[in-house]
């Protein structure tokens, strides 16, 4: 087994429908490859799939472990790529020592994963039991792990293969909590007269609602947000907006139209244009092509009712977005963030806006939904929360943890990091069924994740894979 034969796999994966909540087609690929290799495979009502290779001669005695990656991804595509993620296989390249995915992700998360465990199954590297657990949904709320049916593995030590940073071993991770506002609105015809535009921002990075909420990226949900406000003294009528998608992808598409006076169109054009140039300013270094965009657009027949619309814009403009609050006891973790994700006017009356919190210490968790769901419900909407997941609290005295960095000085000869991590992993909900568990997460060096672009370091790769199998290989 080697980096080129794992490759070799994850190129197969890219072919295969894999959204959150539609992974049938990845889970029978499981099923099928299992069949192909003459090896043990369960799946559960939930659709997480083990995979078993029973320990080489001689290694018998050797302690199972489990290989945990997720079976879907997160799609995300720039606008105007026709891409379907239901059937079309995602189109890469490689540059540069990278696989880029140029204009959707790439879902090496999680799917370097899936490949690594599969090549680990079908080769002869010699180990104890190996049951790799290949999890449903985790994109979008760690369904499969919540569900997860007891009894499914047997061993005492896993290694998650869902991280994204080589050299970086990671120990523990943060816990998270959705919450969506709902805005009920009537409509009211615009006024007599009326021109109509569109503004969009729109080009932003985006980017993990985990990892890279500490990075200044642009928002542009709040960024559109900001501009709107500004103009409520203008007295415009919202026809509607939309921007972002995923819960866990910082949003980097937004647009909304308008209904102003014919005379004062082009004072807002100017002055959308000024804010243009102030918010490139302060994104200049971090999130460097933010576009702006205001263009007519056709008349719309209703708009929202005026006192909803305001107060659904005030609450974006206070919600919080970003850091709230940096671990006392790790240097330069991210402790406690909020993710302004997406807004939504899919259903007639109806504005959707969905959030998502982080936290590694429980009481911050629940006082940051706290304080997003203030936001929404002094302006009136109705609020909701997801099941909350758990986060993992680091062991340092962890045995497969010492093994690891051990592996990782024998190979490479140099110190590993040991860290935890803001994303959420599914580690944590593991902990509550099977609280003997003894866990570490490490895997390739990816860019990217939950964004256009995603990409996968193939030298990374190589590191991550010879390590993976010099664990199982010495794993006592």
């Amino acid at each position: 087994m080697d980096s080129n034969s794992v490759l070799e796999i994850f190129r197969e994966i890219t072919k295969i429908p894999r959204e959150s909540g539609h992974e049938e087609k990845m889970t029978a690929y499981l099923q099928k490859f299992a069949a192909d290799h003459n090896l043990a495979c369960r799946t559960d009502e939930t659709g997480n799939v083990v995979i078993t290779r029973e320990a080489s001669a001689g290694r018998e005695n050797v302690p199972a472990i489990v290989l945990q990656s997720h079976q879907d991804m997160v799609c995300e595509k720039n606008g105007g790529c026709d891409h379907d993620f239901a059937k079309d296989p995602i189109n890469y390249v490689i540059e540069d020592g990278w696989m880029i995915a140029k204009d959707t992700t790439l879902g090496a998360d999680d799917g370097i994963g899936i490949a690594a465990s599969l090549a680990l199954l079908a080769s002869d590297v010699p180990s104890g039991k190996l049951e790799c657990l290949f999890t449903i949904s985790e994109e979008t709320g760690m369904d499969g792990a919540k569900a997860l049916e007891s009894g499914m593995f047997t061993a005492k030590t896993l290694i998650n293969l869902d991280s994204e940073d080589e050299g970086q071993l990671f120990v523990g991770c943060a816990g998270g909590i959705d919450t969506t506002a709902i805005f009920k609105y009537g409509t009211e015809k615009p006024a007599d007269g009326s021109a109509f535009l569109k503004f969009r921002v729109f080009n932003a990075l985006g980017g993990h609602s985990g990892d890279d909420i500490n990075k200044e990226r642009a928002n542009t949900v709040q960024i559109l947000a900001r501009f709107l406000y500004s103009e409520l003294p203008t007295g415009y009528q919202l026809a509607w907006m939309k921007g972002g998608n995923k819960r866990n992808a910082i949003a980097r598409e937004a647009e909304a139209v308008i209904a102003v006076p014919s005379g004062a169109a082009e004072g807002i054009r100017a002055r959308f244009a000024s804010f243009a140039d102030e918010v490139k300013a302060e994104f200049h270094r971090t999130d460097p092509d933010v576009s702006f965009e205001v263009i007519e657009n056709e008349p719309v027949a209703e708009c929202v009712e005026a006192d909803v619309a305001r107060h659904f814009v005030l609450s974006l403009m206070a919600v919080h977005h970003g850091v709230l609050a940096m671990s006392q006891d790790i240097d330069g973790l991210v402790e406690t963030s909020s993710n302004l994700a997406a807004v939504f006017m899919n259903k007639p009356g109806e504005i959707m806006v969905t959030t998502s919190q982080r936290s590694s210490v429980e009481s911050e968790k629940a006082f940051m939904a706290q304080k997003v769901e203030s936001a929404f419900l002094l302006a009136g909407a109705e609020i909701s929360h997801s099941d909350p997941y758990p986060g993992w609290t680091p062991d340092m005295n962890s045995h497969i943890l010492a093994e690891t960095v051990a592996s990782y000085r024998r190979l490479f000869g140099v110190e590993p990091e040991v860290k935890a991590i803001h994303a959420g992993l599914e580690c944590g909900l593991f902990l509550t069924k099977f609280p003997d568990l003894d866990m570490i997460s490490f895997g390739p060096t990816l860019r990217g994740v939950h964004a256009p672009g995603e990409k996968l370091d193939l030298e990374s790769n190589e590191k991550f894979v010879k390590l993976l199998v010099d664990v199982v290989t010495n794993f006592k």
